[in-house]
């Protein structure tokens, strides 16, 4: 069974592309491919944009895009970078009709229940902290999901 997740933030360019390239690969390393993961943000202002330059070093091909309705149907889990991405997903419409997603803040899946800060407006060291956080929230999520790693 596929498990699909989408990892979600404000504008798609920093934080969910990252989160999305770091829980791949965190599953490629443990073995787990049957996951299809991609990410969104809950607002339209850079759709069709790369990822930000900055973000670690982390290789993902991806164009941003919003969140659709059709994601709350097609997604086992949608997880939010931080509390006011989350209460926007809540509201959408997508999230009401016939939702099979289970959405979540990402950082609830770890006893710190962090949000994940949006590094655009600081410097390289921001992006540096949201790949560690994405790491250990990715195997947080995968312990969970999917299994305890052995």
């Amino acid at each position: 069974m596929t498990i699909s997740v989408l990892v979600v933030c404000l504008g798609n360019i920093c934080r969910s592309p990252m989160g999305e390239a770091v829980l791949r690969n965190e599953a490629l390393k443990r073995g787990i491919t049957d996951i299809h993961i991609d990410s969104a943000g809950t607002a339209a202002a850079h759709i069709g944009e790369d990822p930000d330059e900055r973000r670690k070093g982390v290789p993902i091909s991806h164009s941003a895009r919003q969140v659709r309705a059709s994601d709350f149907t097609s997604f086992d889990y949608i997880l939010a970078a931080d509390v006011s991405n989350l209460r926007a997903l809540e509201r959408h419409v997508g999230h009401k009709e016939g939702s099979k997603a289970t959405v979540r803040l990402w950082g609830s899946y770890l006893s710190d229940n962090k949000a994940i800060q949006d590094p655009y407006y600081g410097g390289l060291d921001g992006f540096t902290k949201v790949y560690e956080q994405c790491v250990k929230l990715s195997n947080a999520f995968l312990d969970e999901v999917a299994g305890k790693e052995s």
